[in-house]
């Protein structure tokens, strides 16, 4: 069977339910014509029994008996690495080990020196990790970075981020377990924005408070970056009041470009220029985008991912900007020192 482009779909399979974006990736991957699921493995066996038959993705696959039964089948291309944050970077390599491409959600865990191991040894056997971070697919966001990387904006000198949630106590001890509790979840979706607009920090200086209730954990968070000519702002917090509000800011000598809130799902940006350029006018103005589900940005990095991998395009980060997030991620969760 074909896709319509005469090209044969990939083959792919998922190892592991218990991140967040575990039902949407699968999901995304059965209705894709570009992808041929061949199962799905969770090591967790009450898991498994929760999900196998449910009405949900889950219920709509194969699932595989062990890691080897997935890992040793050689038409498998790909595998969308969703476990849990405590347990998917060994998960992703043993699927590069295996020899197979990576559609790996975020963060890529809190061991740096096994982090820069696996992504050595992807590279070395020219093996694609797309990390899961999907504001990169959303329109907003798309829009903001082409600005950026016009010199619309001029020079960029300040970039400020807001992405709380609420996450009931009941559920807090997931998160107690990282060093940075909610900025560890969170946080690699904002600096993978940031880092893309301005590069690698300088310094770092983080503020991880316990503020809420219910379990310890650390709860509200704030990162400053310093960049040789500029500053940027993440903050994040688990116990905002529903619905909850998200905002990011760009700031430029030139212009300043502003996502209106709520940013997902996205629909307009306010864009402000001190001289008209590129078909827009000097001073405020609001531009609308299309606005995208969260499930039809899961759709786009997925479009995105087998093209690279059917050689129809490169990468849209380079492994070393994968590599930057997360060692951005590390130095203000205290994982590893600043510098």
């Amino acid at each position: 069977m074909t896709n319509g482009t005469g090209a044969a779909p990939l083959r792919m399979a998922q190892y592991g339910t218990k991140h967040g974006h575990a039902a949407g990736k699968l999901q995304a991957m059965l209705d894709s014509p570009d992808v041929e699921v061949a199962g799905l493995f969770e090591p967790d066996k009450v898991r498994r029994s929760e999900l196998e038959g449910s009405s949900g993705p889950f219920g709509q696959v194969r699932w595989f008996n062990s890691e080897e039964e997935l890992l040793s089948d050689s038409s498998i291309v790909a595998v969308a690495s969703e476990g849990k944050n405590a347990e998917s970077l060994p998960q992703t390599e043993a699927i590069v080990d295996a020899g197979k491409h990576v559609w790996y959600d975020k963060p890529a865990g809190e061991d740096w020196p096994a982090w820069q191991r696996v992504m050595g040894k992807a590279q070395s056997q020219d093996l694609l990790i797309q990390m899961g971070y999907m504001f990169r697919y959303q329109n907003g966001f798309s829009q903001v970075a082409e600005w950026v990387h016009s010199g619309l904006l001029g020079d960029i000198y300040c970039t400020r981020a807001h992405m709380s949630t609420n996450v009931e106590p009941s559920s807090r001890s997931a998160l107690a377990v990282h060093q940075g509790g909610i900025f560890f979840d969170l946080g690699g979706h904002m600096l993978d924005q940031v880092v893309y607009l301005m590069g690698r920090p300088t310094r770092t200086t983080s503020f991880l408070r316990t503020d809420g209730t219910g379990p310890e954990c650390t709860d509200n968070t704030l990162g400053v970056l310093e960049f040789d000519r500029g500053l940027a702002f993440v903050d994040i917090a688990a116990m905002e009041p529903r619905p909850v509000a998200r905002r990011f800011e760009v700031y430029g000598t030139r212009g300043s470009a502003i996502l209106l809130d709520p940013f997902e799902p996205p629909y307009a940006i306010r864009l402000c220029l001190e001289e008209a350029g590129e078909g827009f006018s000097a001073g405020d103005q609001i531009v609308p985008v299309p606005t995208q589900s969260r499930q039809q940005t899961y759709e786009e990095e997925l479009v995105a991912f087998v093209a690279t991998l059917r050689g129809e395009q490169p990468p849209d980060r380079s492994p070393d900007h994968e590599l930057l997030v997360q060692e951005t991620l590390l130095r203000l969760t205290g994982r590893i020192a600043d510098g």
